[in-house]
C-alpha cells in the first residue's frame, strides 16, 4: 500500500471507529433514559412558578434559589428542576415569573408528604417574605 492509500485507509478507520463510539453512546444514552422511565412510571409533577416582590431584585432571586437547594433535601423528591424564564418571545408565554420549581414524586402520595414535611414548612416560614404570589401546576399523567 503506497502512502495516499494508507493515509485514506487510516482516516476511513477513524470515521467508522468514531461512528461506532458516537452510537454506541446513543445506546448508552437510550438505555439510560428508559431505565429511567421505568423507575418514574406515571410520576406527580409539581410546577411552582415564584413571582418576586421585587423582581429586578437579583439578591432575592439568588436567596429564594438557595432556599430551593435546601428545599431539594425532601426525600421524597425524586427528581428537581430550578429555573428561570427563558430568552423565547411568543404572545403565549408567561414570562412575569422570576423562579420556577419542577420536582417530581413517585405519586400523590409522596406528594402530600413533601407538603407537610418540616423542610418544606420551614422553607415557606423563612422565605415565603420574598415572594408576592406563587403558582402552582400540578399534573399526572
Amino acid at each position: 500500500m503506497n502512502p495516499t492509500q494508507s493515509f485514506f485507509a487510516a482516516i476511513v478507520l477513524s470515521l467508522i471507529v468514531s461512528s461506532c463510539i458516537h452510537i454506541s453512546a446513543k445506546v448508552d444514552e437510550h438505555a439510560y433514559v428508559e431505565q429511567n422511565q421505568k423507575t418514574m412510571t406515571n410520576p406527580f409533577i409539581h410546577h411552582v412558578y415564584f413571582y418576586l416582590k421585587d423582581p429586578n431584585n437579583r439578591a432575592d432571586r439568588d436567596k429564594l434559589v438557595e432556599g430551593l437547594g435546601k428545599l431539594s433535601k425532601v426525600s421524597t423528591i425524586q427528581q428537581y428542576y430550578i429555573g428561570f424564564p427563558a430568552a423565547t418571545n411568543r404572545s403565549v408565554i408567561e414570562k412575569g415569573y422570576a423562579v420556577s420549581w419542577m420536582c417530581l414524586f413517585k405519586n400523590a402520595e409522596e406528594e402530600e408528604q413533601y407538603q407537610q414535611d418540616p423542610i418544606h414548612l420551614k422553607f415557606i416560614e423563612e422565605y415565603s417574605h420574598l415572594w408576592e404570589k406563587v403558582v402552582v401546576y400540578d399534573s399526572v399523567q
